[in-house]
């Protein structure tokens, strides 16, 4: 993940603050005295503070996931009194984002929250922002430097096929010969072959296992359908599927029913309400769906907060919020399904 490309702000005053805990920590024996400065440290909490003007700027909210990017960062921010949230419309032409985004920078918001809709075309206007002492909270979609960002926070595509990958793999372990197919996202994106890798390398773990077919969908409900009524048609038996996408899972769950096919399992990702409550139903072949939770955006809100305040994350002694955040890809079945149905995304 990337790393740090500076440190503002309160770096100087933590430093400070270290040295003289150090300092007494050297010339007293009194247990008080030795505390960590870190005992002190500003963190972010629910109360009104300083006023913090957000910039926010994402893609067009063309799928039901980026939408759901739009509806957490809306309400998070609605959460503080100590906030404005100046958003855009969201837009897929890069030209129309960057001039949003500059016109945010003109605009002197204390801080910029940024869901590219391509990070390298994208990444002079982060560098742009971050000169002009905006801060950067880099969304999910990553720039090509660290130094177009204070802060990234997004998914873990790798962790979401190593989950699937896993689960499956423990529901089969017992089978002997058992065969997986696969339906991934756009084969030219980054994301989808990372969420591929991952499955196969947990894949590796279960030798018992073998993945016998894979096809490349478009993350959308007719290309779903489309290419899972191919799978089906080529493969007359297989006893797992892994869906990359809730959304085109809508319809790639049509063509399964349309098939009369009920003779395997069927993991999902993403996190859309409808897979929760298919799960929660369990009366049919979706048993489970990997998260890439869209709550991404609330807490980007949070951490541009942060940072516009000068505090630092609350349960973590640093001074100031992290580098990178990357979330975890938890594994959503009937045994927790209750505990993430507030987060699903339509």
């Amino acid at each position: 993940m990337p790393q740090l490309p500076t440190r503002r702000g309160l770096l100087f005053g933590s430093a400070a603050v270290s040295a003289g805990a150090l300092l007494t920590a050297c010339t007293s024996n009194e247990p008080k005295d030795s505390a960590p400065a870190a005992d002190e440290r500003p963190a972010a909490d629910g109360k009104p503070g300083k006023h913090v003007t957000i910039g926010f700027a994402g893609p067009q909210a063309d799928h039901g996931w980026l939408n759901a990017i739009n509806d957490n960062a809306k309400s998070r921010a609605k959460k503080y009194s100590d906030v404005t949230l100046e958003i855009t419309e969201g837009s897929n032409d890069t030209a129309q984002q960057i001039g949003q985004i500059e016109t945010l920078i003109n605009k002197k918001v204390d801080v910029l929250v940024v869901l590219p809709a391509d990070g390298k075309a994208l990444t002079q206007v982060g560098l742009k922002a971050m000169r002009a002492g905006i801060p950067v909270v880099n969304l999910d979609r990553v720039f090509n430097t660290p130094q177009a960002y204070r802060c990234w926070i997004g998914g873990d595509n790798y962790g979401m096929g190593l989950s699937a990958g896993h689960y499956i793999g423990e529901k089969l372990k017992g089978k002997p010969n058992a065969k997986v197919v696969e339906l991934a996202g756009l084969d030219n994106l980054e994301l989808t072959k990372q969420r591929t890798q991952g499955f196969d390398d947990a894949l590796k773990n279960y030798p018992n296992i073998r993945k016998v077919a894979r096809q490349a969908a478009e993350f959308t409900v007719e290309s779903g359908q489309a290419k899972m009524a191919q799978l089906l048609q080529a493969q007359s038996g297989f006893d797992a599927l892994w869906n990359h996408d809730d959304d085109q899972g809508v319809g790639a769950l049509r063509a399964i029913e349309q098939a009369g096919r009920d003779d395997f399992l069927m993991v999902g990702g993403a996190g859309a309400l409808s897979a929760f409550q298919a799960i929660k139903q369990d009366n049919g072949v979706l048993k489970a769906t990997v998260l890439y939770p869209p709550t991404m955006a609330a807490s980007a809100i949070d951490l541009a907060r942060a940072l516009g305040q000068g505090k630092g994350v609350g349960g973590l002694a640093e001074f100031e919020i992290p580098a990178s955040i990357t979330l975890y890809s938890a594994v959503v079945d009937k045994t927790n399904v209750d505990r993430y149905m507030p987060t699903g995304f339509r």
